[in-house]
């Protein structure tokens, strides 16, 4: 488990930031104030950042980009002052890797032209992979980012959890039930273990080279954990994110298993740093589960954003209030929504940094 010599195994370059709450709260270490940053900050709702996808093809192109991701990627530690920076990317960057290519289409989403449905396709994908080549540029825009950071906050790396990423390789889209990738685990669990495992493997060695590239910080986003009952997710997905998370020991690492709610018991049994709470998680009974032995990460509702800014603020100290520990990062219980007002976030960010511990 991680304990108090967490830091003796910390990168060099986490040691020089001018803030270092995030990583603090990570570590259980005291901190003055709580960290606190957003799920998809870079981008979506910001001016800016649609300005720089302007200049491109599309959201691909972006990602694939170095120079434009780190743009985007510090436009919210410049305009919306967090706390910490998580590099812009996607998820589906591990299957393309593996062999399975995908496109983003404006307003529908990921769509991939072949999928991994029976055994036979899994001829679809690569045996040899080398992951710092085909993710070079997630590497490079890593660099670029934390050269142009300058060490003013932390810079997060992430990828998707095996089962979030199983879905879309069976899937070929995304879903409100993913009915395909369900039915796999009742009609060949074995391929769907198979797939699991290679997926695990890719996204250990890509998470390992992002740290290398300069990644303070990873989180795993399991997108799509609601969708099983707690024993399926204890089969499909905690054994492959535990196998992620024990390969990469004593680094500050946030779960979030977003809609997981019958497993939060089995989640605080995770060999990570924090756990990241959706909006309907109860912070006050996660906290009765794992005491002071975890960082909890959350969970204002996003849609309070969509409110008056006074309610934006009562919402947030009413979520502080709730906290019960300093071992705490504030955030959205999910991702900012594109249409939501800049100055609201500002609103949440600011009453965060005011707010006495």
């Amino acid at each position: 488990m991680i304990g108090e010599n967490f830091s003796e195994f910390l990168p060099l370059h986490t040691m020089e930031l001018k803030n270092d709450l995030f990583l603090r709260a990570h570590r259980g270490e005291a901190i003055e104030r709580y960290p606190v940053w957003l799920m998809r900050q870079a981008g979506r709702i910001l001016p800016e950042y649609r300005a720089v996808r302007a200049k491109l093809s599309g959201f691909k192109e972006l990602v694939e980009t170095p120079e434009f991701a780190a743009e985007v990627t510090i436009q919210p530690v410049d305009i919306l002052d967090v706390d910490a920076a998580i590099i812009f990317s996607d998820i589906l960057v591990v299957p393309e890797a593996m062999g399975l290519t995908y496109q983003m289409i404006e307003q529908k989403g990921p769509w991939f032209e072949k999928t991994i449905r029976t055994r036979e396709q899994l001829s679809f994908l690569d045996q040899e992979i080398d992951v710092q080549e085909r993710l070079s540029y997630v590497f490079e825009a890593l660099k670029l980012t934390k050269k142009e950071l300058a060490g003013r906050v932390p810079l997060i790396g992430f990828a998707g959890a095996p089962w979030t990423i199983l879905c879309y390789m069976v899937e070929g889209r995304g879903s409100k039930t993913f009915s395909e990738s369900r039915k796999l685990l009742y009609t060949d669990p074995d391929l769907a273990h198979e797939l699991l495992s290679r997926i695990t493997d890719v996204t250990i060695q890509y998470l390992k080279a992002q740290l290398n590239a300069g990644a303070d910080a990873l989180q795993l986003f399991d997108s799509w954990a609601g969708i099983l009952g707690r024993e399926q997710y204890t089969e499909f997905g905690l054994k492959y994110i535990s196998k992620i998370v024990d390969a990469i020991p004593h680094v500050p690492l946030t779960v979030f298993s977003k809609g997981a709610i019958a497993s939060l018991p089995d989640l605080t049994e995770l060999n990570c740093s924090t756990l990241g709470l959706d909006w309907n998680m109860n912070v006050v009974e996660t906290r009765k589960m794992v005491g002071e032995t975890k960082t909890l990460q959350g969970n204002l509702d996003p849609c309070v954003l969509y409110g008056s800014q006074k309610l934006v603020e009562l919402e947030t100290i009413k979520l502080l209030k709730s906290f019960e520990s300093q071992r705490h990062i504030v955030n959205l219980g999910h991702g900012v929504y594109p249409d939501i007002d800049p100055e609201k976030v500002k609103v949440f960010i600011k009453t965060v940094k005011n707010y006495e511990i």
